[in-house]
């Protein structure tokens, strides 16, 4: 068992499989970055993914277009953050508590919306067709190389422009005089505040960006990586992206990567319940990419709680 499992690590498929896996984890964790670093935890990407895939798979179906499906989720992603915003900045509403209400109508309220609009109940199985699904790119010259061109070509557009935007959103907020302000209301609104940059503005462009990056990870999760809507089918994604924002110190490089550590447990997941005579540990390993969460969680905190005992016993010169 131990042989199968070596040998179906170590070919070009399953790292392909994890740049697959890792790409709706990586939209949401950008989304958790660009909301902290304006000094707003949004807890809501689980629901936000769940509501954004079910409306970016409809637009779709009623247009015939993924990629006026793509921007549906993008704009219902926006809606729910200002909305969140809303709630959190002008109503005084705590705003954990407002990401724990859109995570209970993205595990609920859903499957309501769902019967509404389609009649249908749990999935959209029946609803599926060529042009609402993101389409595929083979890279030129890359998908000619052997091994490599197995593991980079072939992806959904959507998994290409998530690791892109790990960049751009790294020019973004260390090189755009909006971004350097967002990050100043995280770092310190009263400073900001006091040099004439609106706070309340720049959390709600941050938690409207973050909706929008979680309506991608949506819309990739129904248009592409299930290939339709279905009840649960985010699983917990959002959390890790939370996650994977922490253990990547809130940076958008050190979230790609914690990303594809998760990306990773969830993909080992999908082949150790492959391989012959595990069916029956089926439920332990369910728990592969949760505990990975855990322990990651784990020895992030005992580093910062490394980090913060050194600059106490740091001698001032």
């Amino acid at each position: 068992m131990f042989e199968q499992l070596i040998q179906s690590i170590f070919q070009a498929d399953f790292l392909f499989i994890i740049i697959r896996i890792t790409a709706p984890i990586l939209f949401a964790a950008l989304a958790a970055v660009i909301s902290e670093k304006a000094g707003v935890a949004n807890i809501g990407l689980e629901g936000m993914m769940m509501i954004t895939a079910l409306f970016g798979f409809l637009f779709a179906y009623w247009t015939q277009s993924w990629i006026i499906g793509v921007l549906g989720a993008m704009f219902v992603g926006i809606l729910l953050g200002l909305m969140m915003g809303f709630f959190s900045f002008k109503l005084k509403t705590d705003i954990i508590l407002s990401g724990i209400a859109v995570n209970m109508l993205g595990a609920g309220g859903t499957i309501f919306l769902l019967n509404m609009f389609t009649g249908l109940r749990g999935n959209t199985g029946a609803l599926v067709s060529p042009n609402i699904l993101i389409p595929t790119i083979d890279i030129p010259l890359i998908d000619k190389i052997p091994i490599l061109g197995e593991i980079l070509s072939g992806h959904a557009i959507l998994t290409y422009l998530a690791f892109i935007f790990v960049f751009l959103m790294r020019i973004f907020l260390y090189r755009t005089p909006l971004g350097l302000k967002i990050r100043a209301v995280g770092e310190n609104p009263n400073a900001a505040s006091s040099v004439g940059v609106s706070v309340i503005k720049m959390k709600y462009i941050a938690i409207a960006m973050s909706g929008a990056l979680a309506g991608l990870g949506g819309a990739f999760m129904s248009m592409y990586y299930s290939q339709g809507w279905n009840q649960g089918m985010v699983a917990g994604r959002g959390f890790i992206a939370l996650a994977a924002q922490a253990m990547g110190r809130g940076e958008p490089v050190g979230a790609m990567f914690s990303s594809l550590l998760f990306g990773l447990a969830q993909a080992m997941k999908t082949k150790v319940s492959g391989l012959r005579g595990m069916a029956s540990y089926n439920y332990l390993i369910e728990m592969i990419p949760y505990v990975v969460t855990i322990v990651g969680l784990v020895f992030y905190a005992m580093s910062i709680k490394r980090k913060a005992r050194k600059h106490q016993l740091r001698p001032i010169k």
